[in-house]
Formats: structure tokens, C-alpha cells, sequence
């Protein structure tokens, strides 16, 4: 009889422990739609145009850091809008818009570490943006695993006609950057 509940009692203890080792489990399905998508910082925050020469043009450079991604058969662009031109001072102010001689404009020239920058000097507008950079299809920059993981690294290189009939004084412009990807 002692050999039996010894028996029942080793059998009772196994079943238990079978049932306190299950284990359940599920599953889910993770579905993830990658976008076309772009971001831009822009990393000088007040561009200085100087001259290095009496009557030499006034020159500066404004840097700026992307991510962009466009899809197989997508494209993007940064472009460059003057958003507020040269605060007037007067008659002969400088002036995107409006310029006191005809032939002083603002233009600049671009560098992209991923895309293609523009090639020639762009001038600048009030009115229409100018492109600086343009994106093709399956372009991927500015993330973990693509060519700069912090950002790809870019600029524009400002070129301002030094007219001699610009009134003595300070004068402020805003210029918007606007990265796109489809």
C-alpha cells in the first residue's frame, strides 16, 4: 500500500508540473509602408553678406543639413524663395524685387553631398522659387545606413550686386528653403 501512494503521489506531482510548464503564444503580422519623405535644417542662422573689396559684390555662404527619401519613380528638389526682401531704407535701397539699377540682382550658387546641385548660378526671387538641388527616383539621404547618418550636407553660396547707389545702413532679407520628395 505504501509502494502505491508513493506511486500515485510521484505520478500526481508530474501531472502538476506538466500543467505549471505550458505555455501559450501568439502571433501578429507588423505591415510597415515606407514614404517618400524629406526634412531640412537649415545651420547658419544669419548669413552675413560681406564685401571683401570697396564696390566688390557682397558674398556669403548659408550651410544647411537634409534627409530625403523618394520612392522608385518619385523625385524632390530644394528650392529658395525670398520670402522677404531687403527691408527698405528708402529710394535706392537694395532689392530683390526691385532693384534701384537694372542689372544688380541676388543669385547664388549650391553644393549637395546627395542629389544634384544646381550647376549654374541661380538667381534669386521673390516671386518664384529657384531650385538648388534636384532628387531622381530611389534617392536615400540623411538616415541611419545612407551615405551621411546625420544628414546630408549642403549650401548656397550668395552673390549681391554692390551698387554704389545703396543708401548707408543695414538691411535684413529672409530666405525660405523648402525640401520636397514624391
Amino acid at each position: 500500500m505504501k509502494k502505491t501512494l508513493t506511486i500515485a503521489a510521484i505520478l500526481l506531482l508530474a501531472a502538476s508540473s506538466a500543467f505549471a510548464q505550458a505555455t501559450a503564444s501568439g502571433t501578429t503580422k507588423l505591415q510597415l509602408n515606407v514614404a517618400n519623405e524629406a526634412n531640412i535644417s537649415i545651420n547658419t542662422g544669419t548669413t552675413t553678406l560681406s564685401s571683401a573689396n570697396p564696390f566688390a559684390d557682397y558674398t556669403g555662404t548659408t550651410s544647411y543639413t537634409y534627409q530625403v527619401r523618394t520612392s522608385a519613380s518619385g523625385s524632390g528638389s530644394i528650392t529658395v524663395l525670398i520670402t522677404a526682401d531687403f527691408s527698405a531704407g528708402g529710394g535706392g535701397s537694395p532689392s530683390v524685387a526691385n532693384p534701384p539699377t537694372a542689372g544688380d540682382k541676388l543669385t547664388f550658387t549650391c553644393t549637395a553631398a546627395v542629389g544634384s546641385p544646381c550647376g549654374t548660378p541661380q538667381t534669386a526671387s521673390t516671386i518664384t522659387a529657384a531650385t538648388a538641388v534636384t532628387f531622381v527616383g530611389s534617392t536615400h539621404a540623411g538616415g541611419p545606413g545612407s551615405v551621411a547618418s546625420n544628414g546630408a550636407a549642403g549650401s548656397v553660396v550668395w552673390d549681391f550686386t554692390n551698387d554704389p547707389a545703396y543708401p548707408v545702413g543695414p538691411y535684413t532679407a529672409t530666405a525660405t528653403f523648402t525640401i520636397s520628395a514624391t
